[in-house]
């Protein structure tokens, strides 16, 4: 039962004494499999798709970044100033540039030289970001299971792997995958961190790495969505943390003096490089729910539209639905959904969707332990193949 807004603090504690093992059984398997779907999607898309000039853009800056970054004040890259964040770039150019080695190419040959090789540079600059999909969808497997059960778990899963915006975003290159994956690692940990602060100390060393790690990587993606996700962070924090509340304020300095470390060095330690990025008010945000409501209008979405609406009616109205778990992935999903970026051209709304699927699977799990398990289980099945049908249906959309 997952009743109250906050699990007692002995249950905390213990579980911050162990970390979770990983252990291949059945739902394991289920869900690699789940995700090997969502993977096949991304691959059929790509295989249709043809290279443009924003790829041999990404492909050329990001093999600049790892192989001759300019020293050039002000300029990474032969492209000019990266003002969305290194990620992308790096992200899409390190394969190539390991390809062009394996073969022993020279550093000059140009992505557009070696362009007979079309569909091995095509593929080779959409699949780090694929990686990246399936790699967020475990994430929110592992987390919603944990959080809800295998109900929850499969159920945020199955939505994400039928969702055409996570398909779009994982078959071009681009930050909001990167920044998606980044916030939602990020929060999680946070919350992780903090549960661990009430056991030894010992076990916070993961947990701060990870932390370190997840802010630095997400502000080479996005520096608003790194900024975001450390002030989440810092609320939830100081709910969970307790009698260490005093704690959790040193712990995000150093995790965000380590960020600012792995952000500086994306940009191979070129400070007005990254200077631009604030110059160009790309961590600058505005309210704004057009984003998300042209997502949540599109037919595509309409089975994921109709399980997270019918997920926040459900939280109002049956207060066995309110308790932490459930709603810290809906504040992040609000704050997200009702904002968009000033500077870079930016869809924080992807950044949501994780969160929005976490809400909407845990709110399910509590109503099929209710007495209306059948029905919910019938709506359930009924959702989650609507949603399958209207994706599998867009993907041909998703190839220009």
């Amino acid at each position: 039962m997952r009743q109250g807004f906050l699990p007692s603090s002995s249950t905390l504690s213990n579980s911050a004494m162990s970390m979770p093992k990983f252990e291949i059984h059945k739902p394991q398997i289920m869900a690699a499999a789940m995700l090997c779907l969502f993977a096949l999607q991304c691959l059929w898309v790509v295989h249709r798709q043809s290279l443009t000039r924003v790829d041999y853009e990404y492909a050329r800056c990001g093999r600049e970044l790892w192989e001759r970054p300019s020293p050039l004040a002000g300029y990474l890259t032969s492209c000019g100033n990266i003002s969305d964040g290194t990620f992308a770039y790096r992200v899409a150019g390190f394969p190539l540039t390991v390809e062009r080695i394996l073969l022993g190419q020279p550093s000059s040959a140009s992505p557009w030289e070696i362009r007979h090789l079309a569909v091995s540079v095509l593929l080779l600059l959409r699949l780090p970001f694929i990686l990246f999909g399936v790699w967020l969808g475990g994430g929110i497997w592992w987390v919603s299971r944990r959080l809800y059960g295998n109900a929850g778990g499969f159920l945020a899963l199955a939505l994400y792997c039928f969702s055409p915006e996570m398909v779009r975003v994982c078959v071009r290159p681009n930050n909001e995958i990167l920044a998606a994956w980044g916030v939602y690692g990020v929060l999680y940990t946070a919350v992780g961190l903090a549960h661990a602060m009430q056991g030894p100390r010992k076990k916070w060393r993961p947990r701060m790495i990870l932390l370190t790690v997840a802010l630095g990587l997400t502000a080479t993606a996005h520096v608003a969505a790194a900024l975001l996700g450390l002030l989440l962070a810092l609320g939830f924090m100081l709910y969970l943390a307790e009698k260490e509340k005093p704690l959790v304020a040193p712990a995000l300095a150093i995790a965000s003096a380590g960020g600012f470390l792995i952000l500086v060095a994306s940009y191979a330690f070129h400070l007005d490089g990254l200077s631009y990025v604030f110059q160009s008010a790309d961590a600058r945000m505005w309210l704004s729910w057009q984003g998300s409501q042209h997502m949540m209008t599109s037919l595509p979405n309409a089975g994921i539209t109709i399980a997270a609406l019918t997920a926040a009616a459900l939280y109002v109205f049956h207060r066995r639905s309110r308790y932490f778990g459930n709603t810290t992935p809906l504040i992040v999903a609000l704050v997200l959904l009702s904002l968009e970026t000033t500077g870079v051209r930016s869809e924080p709304w992807i950044w949501a969707l994780p969160f929005l699927l976490t809400f909407t699977g845990g709110v399910f799990a509590d109503m099929l332990e209710s007495r209306r398990r059948r029905m919910f289980l019938w709506l359930t099945g009924a959702l989650v193949a609507t949603q399958a049908v209207l994706t599998l249906a867009s993907l041909p959309l998703l190839v220009s």
